[in-house]
């Protein structure tokens, strides 16, 4: 790997995008089954929490993308597949502190293979309730060009 680039995605997010939503899924799944095999009371209640969190953890998790920071790019990554997108292609950068992740999402200029926004991990911060400097970093990186909003 070119020592220029620098990851900026959490170590973490190939667990939280692929391990947790399967491993949650189907062991949540397959408990609120059985409640149904068994034909106890609470079986529509763990229904409901097993497609609520299920949409929720797909909404969170499975979108995350690997990001890394280059002399004049970003090359982002769903684990299948890698871009490449110039720093001036960033428009804005957002974060949003109030989920656990601290997820901060990119938009770009213009559509990319992943889309007009990607969205990554950041590293994971004790006592994080301030903006990650990630977010700093990207604007800077994009030449100034870029908004922030929370």
């Amino acid at each position: 790997m070119n020592p220029d680039v620098r990851t900026l995605s959490s170590m973490q997010t190939f667990i939280m995008k692929v391990v947790f939503p399967i491993a949650w899924i189907t062991g949540f799944g397959l408990g609120t089954l059985l409640l149904w095999v068994n034909d106890l009371d609470d079986k529509w209640q763990f229904l409901f929490a097993w497609i609520a969190g299920t949409g929720f953890i797909l909404w969170g998790c499975a979108g995350l993308k690997k990001v890394q920071l280059g002399y004049d790019r970003l090359y982002i990554s769903n684990y299948l597949r890698q871009i490449e997108v110039p720093l001036h292609e960033i428009e804005s950068v957002t974060e949003n502190r109030w989920i656990n992740l601290h997820p901060v999402t990119i938009h770009f200029r213009n559509p990319t293979e992943f889309g007009r926004k990607v969205t990554f991990m950041p590293t994971v911060r004790i006592f994080g309730w301030t903006s990650h400097p990630v977010v700093n970093e990207l604007e800077v990186a994009a030449g100034g060009n870029a908004d922030h909003a929370v």
